[in-house]
Order: structure tokens, then C-alpha cells, then sequence
């Protein structure tokens, strides 16, 4: 083979390259090598380094390479051959890699569950150190790209990125709902974190981000995960619950049902029926109260009208009508005006905001969740309109009926207030005056 009297490379690929090797490796002693700027060439023989060469145009002779004499033996001012490889890096000019991780499974602490998390952004990296980067990374290779960067240190690289982001959420106690807001501080984690790893490879980062984090759906139990969590979030704008939400499909069910089997069969009318009772039962086994409608309805036109009775204002008096609502115990509909169920003997323990029907040992009504007291407390009501008072008033909130002591008494079996005229308790219905 000829010697070799020029050596330089000019890129000249789409593809960034990170090292170079030029092919022909018998040179002379006055081959001349051109450096171009952002560049470091480096000269190997008999796998030893010769020296390094920075941005400019030198010759390869005994003055500037003194090992040439020790291996080769040669003179000085001879054009004398020799075989070295030469390797051109591009050392300054930094190039931008996306990354991924796939799959990690971490105990969220937002869910309390396994939460099955992928997580992808974009770093950059430079040759800082060109002998430690031919030697471990590049190898028996004559160029080095950056698609040979990712396929090489991938494996590892992405291991101690995914400890890296899993470390950071358990220790800072970070869940998936709030990742997003620590994206910043979670980048300079795992950029301090993985800097080492590049370091033995004589490559730096000169930026890391993480730009997302989220549920991997590449899986059927990740797309059941990531479809339950938009699920509650739709759920929690709307206000209703995931037993709400069963409830009316089973219905809809139903009455499509209902509606495809009109056939004259008597399809229809059966999966009608079935439609009815099974709404009815939804409502009084999921809150009393869940697809009715409210128990007071609005009025309107302002306040009641006055009769001109012998010269004086009279406000007539205006009395509740009655409604339906449904027994806590057996779920039936009843009147209000009932004081029992007559389908299973319950007796009617209204709220006293919206009267749905409630257990005696309720805490709170399952319709508009007003806190209840229970049937061992003493419970204040007023002795003409039978709405509850707080303790201590002195006057009825609803009608202003005057509540001192003087005017009202109590009742003996539950204590509630009660006027002096009579004869049996509103509240327990206890016999007060002997007839």
C-alpha cells in the first residue's frame, strides 16, 4: 500500500458522528494531519496511544511523536514508514438525544396501588475525554455514531434512570398526580445521578430533562388502570359516585331492554316491569334519594297572600302537602303524612331539611347528608310547626313561635318541647295528659 501523505475527514453524513477512523494506516514520517475546528485527532499504534493533536495542520514526524523512534527505530529526517491508526473525534459540537424508559411498577402514594409508570425526555451529550471514549466505548469500530451511543449504553442507562425516578418519588413522597409539578427538580436529581455512568465513557451531559411521566398503557391491566383514573377524575368534576354511575347504566340497560322487546311477545312489557324495580330498589339501596326529584320544589309569586277579615290583615296558614318518600327499611314508597311504612312496619325517621326516610341509627341523611341526631338524643322541636330548634333558642327559626320556659313544657319519655294544650308529643307520640 502507498504511504499516505494527507489525513483529515470532513463530515459529510445526515447522521451525527461522534469518531471517525481514517482507513488507510501506513504512514510517514512527514505525513501531514488536518484538525478542523471542534475536533481532536488521536493516534494509536500497536494499541498504545502515540498523542493527541488538536484543531490545526501537523506534521507526524520524530519532533512532535518521540515514541516513533522507540517503536519503529526510526531516524530522524527520514521519510520513514510506519502503521498507526488515526481517529478523528468531534469533540465540542454537543448532540441531543430523546430518551425512554420502559415499564416500572412503583406503590404510588397518591392510589395506594401498583401503578405501572413510563417516563421519556431529552439529554445531551459531549466527547470530553477522547482516549477514555475510544478506548471504552467505540472499541474495534471505524465510525461511531450517535445511534451507536444509544444501542450501547441503552441498557444501563435506562436501569439507573428508572431507580433514579422511583428513588426520588418514594423518598420525596411524590405520587402521580403531582409528579408533573416536580418535573424541574426531578431532572437535576437524575441528571446528578447519571453523570457518573457518562463520565467513564469520557462523554459529559451538557443538558438532561424529563418531560413526562405517566401510566404505561402498552398493556391491558396499564389501559385498565389509566381508564380508572380518568374515570374518577370525570367523576369528581361531575360530583357522582362510581355506584351512582353502575346504577343508571343498569337502568339504561334495562330500558333498552325494555324498548327491543315491544314486539308483541311480551317481552317488553316484562323487561319493563323489570326496569321499574330495579331503579326502585337502586334508590333505596344507594341513598333514598339518588334518581328522584327534590323534595321541595321551588315556589314562586313571593310571599303567601292576606285576606281582609273584619278590617285586619290575616296571613291564612299554609299547610305542607304531602309527599311521597321511600322507607329506608324495605325501600317501598309511602306517604310523609305516614308515621310507619305499611308495607314492612318501619317507622319514619325524616331528615329535617329534606325528610327522606333514614335508619334510627343514622348519623347522617343518606340523601343530602345533614348530620342526624339519633333517637337516644334529646331532640328539640317546635310545639306548633314541629321543625327543630337549637338548643337555647328562645324562638322557633321557621314560624317564631316564642319558646320560653313559661310557654312550653317537655316530654317526659324523649324531652322534646312541647305547649302546655297538648295532649300527646309530636315527636314520639307519648300520651302527656290523661284524658
Amino acid at each position: 500500500m502507498a504511504l499516505i501523505d494527507v489525513a483529515r475527514w470532513a463530515p459529510d453524513s445526515d447522521e451525527f458522528v461522534f469518531a471517525y477512523k481514517i482507513p488507510e494506516t501506513n504512514l510517514s514520517t512527514y505525513t501531514q494531519l488536518v484538525v478542523h475546528e471542534s475536533q481532536e485527532a488521536v493516534l494509536f499504534s500497536k494499541g498504545r496511544l502515540m498523542g493527541k493533536f488538536g484543531p490545526g495542520k501537523h506534521t507526524l514526524n520524530t519532533e512532535n511523536l518521540p515514541l516513533l523512534r522507540n517503536f519503529f527505530g526510526i531516524p530522524f529526517g527520514g521519510k520513514n514508514p510506519f502503521t498507526a491508526e488515526i481517529w478523528i473525534v468531534n469533540m465540542l459540537m454537543p448532540v441531543n438525544f430523546d430518551w425512554s424508559t420502559n415499564r416500572m411498577t412503583i406503590h404510588d402514594s397518591d392510589y395506594q396501588t401498583q401503578l405501572p409508570l413510563v417516563a421519556s425526555g431529552q439529554y445531551g451529550l459531549k466527547v470530553v475525554d477522547s482516549e477514555k471514549f475510544l478506548i471504552n466505548m467505540v472499541g474495534t469500530k471505524t465510525e461511531f455514531t450517535e445511534q451507536d451511543v444509544t444501542e450501547q449504553a441503552y441498557g444501563e442507562f435506562s436501569t439507573k434512570a428508572k431507580s433514579a425516578i422511583m428513588k426520588f418519588m418514594l423518598t420525596n413522597h411524590v405520587g402521580f398526580k403531582q409528579i408533573s409539578a416536580y418535573l424541574d427538580s426531578l431532572s437535576n436529581y437524575l441528571s446528578q445521578s447519571i453523570q457518573p455512568f457518562w463520565n467513564t465513557y469520557g462523554l459529559q451531559l451538557t443538558k438532561f430533562y424529563v418531560s413526562s411521566i405517566d401510566i404505561d398503557d402498552s398493556t391491558q391491566d396499564g389501559k385498565k388502570i389509566k381508564e380508572a383514573i380518568s374515570q374518577q377524575s370525570t367523576m369528581s368534576i361531575t360530583g357522582h359516585t362510581w355506584q351512582q354511575e353502575q346504577a343508571f347504566d343498569m337502568a339504561n340497560n334495562a330500558v333498552e331492554q325494555m324498548g327491543r322487546g315491544i314486539d308483541g311477545s311480551g317481552g317488553g312489557l316484562l323487561s319493563g316491569l323489570l326496569a321499574i324495580n330495579m331503579m326502585n330498589n337502586m334508590q333505596g339501596s344507594m341513598g333514598g334519594g339518588m334518581m328522584n326529584t327534590q323534595y321541595n320544589q321551588p315556589t314562586f309569586g313571593g310571599s303567601a297572600s292576606t285576606a281582609n277579615v273584619g278590617g285586619s290583615q290575616v296571613t291564612p296558614t299554609v299547610q305542607k302537602a304531602p309527599k311521597m318518600v321511600y322507607c329506608a327499611n324495605c325501600s317501598r314508597r309511602h306517604l310523609s303524612t305516614e308515621k310507619y311504612c305499611p308495607y314492612c312496619g318501619h317507622e319514619y325517621n325524616p331528615c329535617p331539611v329534606c325528610g327522606a326516610d333514614n335508619l334510627p341509627d343514622a348519623s347522617r341523611c343518606v340523601s343530602c347528608g345533614t348530620v342526624l341526631k339519633r333517637k337516644s338524643q334529646s331532640v328539640n322541636i317546635c310545639p306548633k310547626c314541629g321543625s327543630p330548634i337549637a338548643p337555647g333558642a328562645m324562638f322557633c327559626s321557621n314560624c317564631g313561635y316564642s319558646l320560653k320556659s313559661s310557654d312550653v313544657h317537655t316530654c317526659p319519655r324523649c324531652g322534646a318541647s312541647v305547649s302546655p294544650s297538648t295532649k300527646f308529643c309530636p315527636n314520639c307520640g307519648y300520651q302527656i295528659q290523661q284524658s
